[in-house]
């Protein structure tokens, strides 16, 4: 037990030194919803407080925790995945004795789920079984629900950053639900009692059926972030502080998002990245790397403007904008005028500017108008002169 914050500096690094600890890259304690009919399938992990690349003491105090409590801590493989217990919670508590009365608001979050566990009423209905402490060492294929969660909780959090993260493998550890509200119920469970669930009228009203819940399940926003409708966001998702989702055409993919205030009234497809400023018009689409971008994600840069019902499926640079249905992909023929081609390349010297173009070609150029001519179809670019400047009231 440690009795000073002197001790717990001292029990922390007796663990580390120990040869079977490793840091973790990220860890958590998360509540989890199983299933329905099978109770050992993992439908949902819910954390409270993730930690990635920080707080390796309490990562030692949870690791060493659950090894007094007989659980195989094996911290060889990429990740560990480990059931709770009372003696567990009692390990955690003696250790973070120090700090306990000062866990409050922002302060020691990870001693405020330790103590909050271990003070929950016995008749809460919650047991052991209802919890996971999850740890990753090593940025590899996903391999359990629990961390699968783990990964996009660090993605929609801001604390990993958008494309950073192996995610190869999380469609197979999430699970095709039906979702009530925050609930996830086996497909399998509503087949199997949907004579007397409708009998009953207990019926439920589902919202979707879907692998990945929706950000606002477990994410809070900074208060100037706004989405208008809870669908068009998927968990995984990372949404800058002041950027705003309207409903309508608009949706977030998992692993993709702004990196600033910016509008979103269009589609910002998986690993799509929008930047600081921007503006993705109605029904504008930037597509994924599963949807004709050669496998290359997506990045828009800074103050760009999308008009409504374009398509980007190539890198768009800083100040940019692509008029109302023109679409870019990265074999895109675009033409330029001589007039064209000498302001562009004016405005990035680093950058080789020629009179015909592909889309991909324009990766790193800032300040291009891309437009189409009206009369024979071809596609074209000029320099931008039009500032594009976000409604601060509204970011």
């Amino acid at each position: 037990m440690a009795n000073t914050k002197e001790e717990f500096k001292q029990l922390i690094e007796d663990v580390q030194s120990q040869d079977w600890y490793r840091n973790p890259i990220g860890f958590g304690i998360a509540k989890v919803d199983r299933g329905q009919l099978d109770s050992s399938k993992i439908l949902q992990a819910t954390f409270p407080i993730i930690n990635w690349n920080e707080n390796n003491g309490s990562a030692a105090v949870l690791l060493n925790a659950l090894k007094i409590a007989g659980e195989n801590v094996d911290t060889t493989g990429s990740e560990l995945v480990c059931n709770i217990s009372d003696v567990f919670l009692e390990e955690c508590v003696k250790a973070f004795t120090p700090y306990i009365a000062e866990a409050k608001g922002e302060d020691h979050k990870n001693v405020q789920v330790i103590s909050t566990l271990a003070s929950l009423p016995i008749d809460s209905g919650l047991t052991a079984d209802d919890y996971k402490v999850v740890f990753i060492f090593e940025d590899a294929d996903v391999a359990s629900t629990e961390t699968a969660y783990l990964k996009l909780y660090a993605l929609s959090t801001g604390k990993a950053a958008l494309r950073s993260l192996n995610l190869n493998g999380v469609f197979g550890k999430l699970h095709n639900c039906a979702w009530v509200g925050n609930q996830p119920l086996e497909l399998d469970w509503l087949r199997a009692n949907e004579i007397s669930l409708k009998l009953s009228g207990k019926y439920p009203a589902i919202d979707m059926v879907d692998k990945f819940p929706r950000l606002l399940s477990h994410v809070i926003l900074a208060d100037n972030t706004r989405i208008l409708e809870t669908s068009k966001v998927r968990m995984g998702a990372q949404l800058a502080a002041g950027t705003t989702v309207m409903p309508g055409a608009a949706y977030i993919n998992f692993n993709a998002g702004t990196e600033g205030s910016v509008m979103v009234e269009g589609r910002i497809s998986s690993s799509a990245v929008v930047g600081a400023g921007s503006d993705v018009g109605g029904g504008a689409s930037i597509l994924g790397v599963l949807s004709g971008t050669d496998g290359v994600p997506v990045s828009i840069g800074e103050n760009t403007l999308l008009g409504a019902n374009s398509c980007t499926g190539t890198a768009i640079g800083d100040g940019c904008i692509l008029d109302a249905g023109v679409t870019i992909l990265p074999g895109t023929k675009i033409t330029l005028s001589e007039k064209a081609v000498e302001a562009i390349a004016k405005a990035n010297p680093e950058k080789e500017i020629k009179s015909l173009m592909r889309g991909m070609d324009f990766l790193g150029v800032n300040g291009v108008h891309f437009r189409q001519n009206s009369v024979n179809g071809q596609i074209i670019a000029m320099r931008s002169t039009r500032e594009i400047k976000l409604n601060a009231d509204l970011h």
